[in-house]
């Protein structure tokens, strides 16, 4: 990599990395140290094939996600479950938003780390149903049934987000 590809590589990591954050935050279910792994490993395959790369946010996600699914089959043969305990309540007027988001990210973390990708690919990155079963590598009715049982498990799992939807209506 010359000089030019590298300051253009240094400025796109710097101008995507908060956004390319949040999603590894998401896909991990909540695991800071995960999440900056996933993207670290993201970047460093990217920053190898940089001067082929057309468009290098896409292709970095596309990374991220593959990345994340061999991690969670790698873990689902080790049967680890990883999940944060989450801090002392404060007070609900003040902090409302801040709750729904730990009640969320609790909620995510509790779930298969597939069924999390795909509502995370569904509804946070508002991928179609047929780009998130090119990458996951599955049938299109396979992400319909997951992103189904996934959210039921959510309303079931943290009841008080469903009751926000509700009064958001």
């Amino acid at each position: 990599m010359d000089a030019a590809d590298e300051q253009r590589f240094r400025e796109f990591v710097a101008a995507r990395s908060p956004a390319l954050m949040r999603l590894g935050f998401l896909l991990t279910g909540g695991d800071q140290h995960a999440a900056e792994d996933l993207v670290q490993s993201a970047l460093a395959k990217l920053a190898a094939k940089w001067r082929r790369v057309d468009a290098p946010e896409a292709y970095t996600k596309q990374i991220m996600y593959r990345q994340q699914i061999s991690w969670w089959r790698a873990s689902g043969r080790r049967g680890e479950v990883v999940q944060a305990d989450p801090p002392e309540r404060a007070d609900r007027d003040l902090n409302h938003q801040s709750e729904l988001r730990m009640v969320l990210r609790s909620a995510l973390a509790r779930l298969t780390a597939r069924q999390r990708t795909v509502l995370v690919l569904r509804y946070f990155e508002d991928l179609p149903e047929q780009e998130i079963a090119q990458v996951l590598g599955c049938t299109v009715g396979t992400v319909r049934s997951t992103a189904h049982r996934s959210l039921a498990r959510l309303r079931e799992i943290a009841p008080e987000l469903a009751q926000e939807l509700e009064v958001a209506r």
